[in-house]
């Protein structure tokens, strides 16, 4: 975390892609399928507004997660459900994946708010 230093515990096992397509989009973010939640507090929004993240992910009524740091509360992503689906499917009528599949949790977490370290090799 940037706010306190703090050691979030994020492996880059569980890090996704940057080209990987997702429906709210990435940038300025890194996506993981997991964390340590230990790490973090967890407070659920739901706002009934107008919102468009990109072009093909918007809606009237938006529902996630907001992920903040356990030890200074500094605000640091979001959890969105907009991941791979759960189970392998062509969709619904066969139209490829749509929000009425369930889709795996996406940890998408700014990169302003990180402070990277790499692992010396």
């Amino acid at each position: 975390c940037k706010g306190c230093n703090r050691c979030l515990n994020l492996d880059d096992e569980f890090l996704y892609s940057e080209n990987q397509y997702f429906d709210a989009g990435h940038k300025g973010t890194l996506s993981f399928s997991e964390v340590d939640k230990s790490d973090f507090r967890q407070k659920e929004q739901v706002k009934c507004f107008p919102f468009f993240e990109t072009l093909n992910y918007w809606g009237i009524q938006r529902r996630r997660t907001k992920l903040m740091c356990a030890a200074c509360g500094k605000s640091l992503g979001y959890i969105y459900k907009d991941g791979p689906p759960v189970d392998p499917t062509i969709g619904q009528f066969g139209f490829g994946a749509t929000q009425m599949i369930p889709r795996l949790q996406r940890y998408r977490l700014r990169r302003d708010a990180l402070r990277i370290r790499y692992k010396n090799v």
